[in-house]
């Protein structure tokens, strides 16, 4: 049977997963994906490089690196293939890190995407992220969130509640960054809208490449103003070092273009 044949009968036996409701793998010229639905890619893997980033959202969600390049302890709402978890715990051995998942569907593919079994420094914690920070005494340098199910961005990780028990579990240099995906219905305006609320407007965000993600940091530190050119240097360290092309993520944080277009 051609290859071709092969590919497509492959897709379509990976489809039939949603109908269970369970996410689903597609694997497909060396780049392993992980789905809740057809439409979108939750994570992506290359096959032959599985610590990289592949997706172009989750190299900018990096820029966290630009205002803290020495996080002591990491935390991650969302789990899917892991890009986000395997890269942290790669480039910083020493720092702790720790990913909030609510399917269990989801971590059961761990292996699938080579996430590193849990130690001392790296666990994947089986939660609902919601109610973990409402009642968590944890301390957080950087908090990623990038927590998504098939509808969607979940109402209960863009409430107004959930950012500020995230503003609580950071430290007092702490950043949060969050993926809001999607764009042209009003929604991510709104996110912002609650964010600054919470970060007394220390909030910046940027768009990825070839991507219809809106990147949101938010600083709790209230001495914190983003200086561009000594940014920009900075990111030029990052790219030396990890490879990273944050210098757009800069541009685009000077920039704030419109959170709802694209």
């Amino acid at each position: 049977m051609p290859k071709r044949i092969l590919s497509a009968l492959s897709y379509f036996t990976d489809v039939l997963e949603v109908v269970q409701g369970k996410p689903y793998i597609h694997e497909e010229q060396g780049v392993r994906r992980l789905y809740f639905d057809s439409l979108a890619v939750q994570s992506s893997m290359r096959v032959s490089d599985p610590y990289a980033l592949d997706l172009s959202y989750t190299e900018s969600m990096m820029g966290f690196l630009l205002f803290n390049a020495e996080p002591r302890h990491i935390l991650i709402v969302g789990l899917g293939g892991g890009s986000l978890s395997k890269y942290c715990h790669r480039q910083f051995p020493q720092t702790r890190i720790t990913t909030l998942e609510i399917n269990k569907d989801v971590i059961a593919l761990r292996d699938e995407f080579l996430i590193p079994s849990d130690s001392e420094l790296f666990q994947i914690v089986h939660a609902d992220a919601a109610e973990y920070l409402a009642t968590s005494e944890l301390q957080a340098d950087i908090i990623l969130l990038d927590g998504y199910d098939a509808c969607g961005l979940p109402d209960d990780l863009c409430a107004e509640a959930f950012y500020s028990h995230c503003w609580k579990a950071l430290s007092a240099e702490g950043v949060l960054v969050a993926n809001l995906w999607g764009g042209g219905n009003g929604d991510r305006g709104v996110y912002l809208d609650r964010l600054r609320g919470i970060f007394n407007g220390r909030v910046w965000w940027s768009k990825p490449r070839n991507s219809s993600n809106l990147i949101a940091f938010a600083l709790k530190s209230g001495r914190y103003y983003p200086q561009w050119a000594r940014l920009m240097r900075k990111a030029q360290t990052l790219r030396d070092r990890y490879g990273l092309d944050l210098s757009r993520v800069v541009k685009n944080m000077r920039l704030r273009p419109d959170p709802d277009q694209g």
